[in-house]
């Protein structure tokens, strides 16, 4: 019994180290997987449209039915998620660059209050609002429950203009990758 906890305690390391993210979903037969990144694209959706809203940082309400025939680029994240933290910039400097294009970034903070949340909001500079996912009883993550999951923490999600998901990337966004799924969906190649 002592030399199995040890072994579980290296185990559970592990899982820590490795990230927030959890595997473990299926995407539909014409689903395209990136080897190795946690991305799955769909060129031809075959989800229902989602639909979601909730309350944000700044005390408004982000309505995704607001940005019908707008690409959207939604990331679930936390304040003290370390993958959060470091793509924090990526997301950034992508919402800024798709600014006037078509393309709204929202983010989906999945613990937080806003006091914990605004904190991290302003030291990263985030250009977007953030639903409190949490004080909406996990109204927006259950609105994906039927769709494509999120899965993980972060997970980005892209939603083509029809409001149909795109494309899922599991932990920490990649810029070259996530860039390039989005304009796959700015493009129209997403419908």
């Amino acid at each position: 019994m002592r030399r199995t906890l040890p072994a579980a305690l290296a185990l559970g390391a592990a899982l820590l180290l490795s990230g927030c993210t959890q595997q473990g979903w299926t995407s539909p037969s014409d689903g395209r997987t990136i080897d190795g990144t946690g991305v799955e694209e769909w060129q031809h959706p075959t989800s229902a449209p989602v639909s979601f809203s909730g309350p944000t940082t700044d005390g408004s309400v982000f309505r995704s039915s607001a940005h019908k025939g707008e690409v959207l680029v939604v990331n679930f994240w936390y304040a003290g998620c370390g993958p959060c933290q470091t793509e924090s910039p990526t997301l950034t400097t992508l919402a800024e660059q798709y600014t006037g294009k078509g393309v709204q970034f929202v983010g989906v903070n999945v613990r937080d209050e806003a006091g914990e949340a605004k904190p991290f909001e302003e030291k990263y500079g985030v250009p977007y609002p953030s639903i409190l996912d949490q004080a909406n009883h996990g109204a927006v993550e259950l609105a994906f429950a039927g769709s494509i999951q999120p899965n993980a923490t972060p997970t980005t999600l892209v939603i083509g203009r029809d409001g149909r998901v795109t494309a899922r990337m599991l932990g920490q966004a990649d810029p070259s990758i996530l860039k390039a799924l989005i304009d796959s969906a700015v493009s129209g190649r997403d419908t």
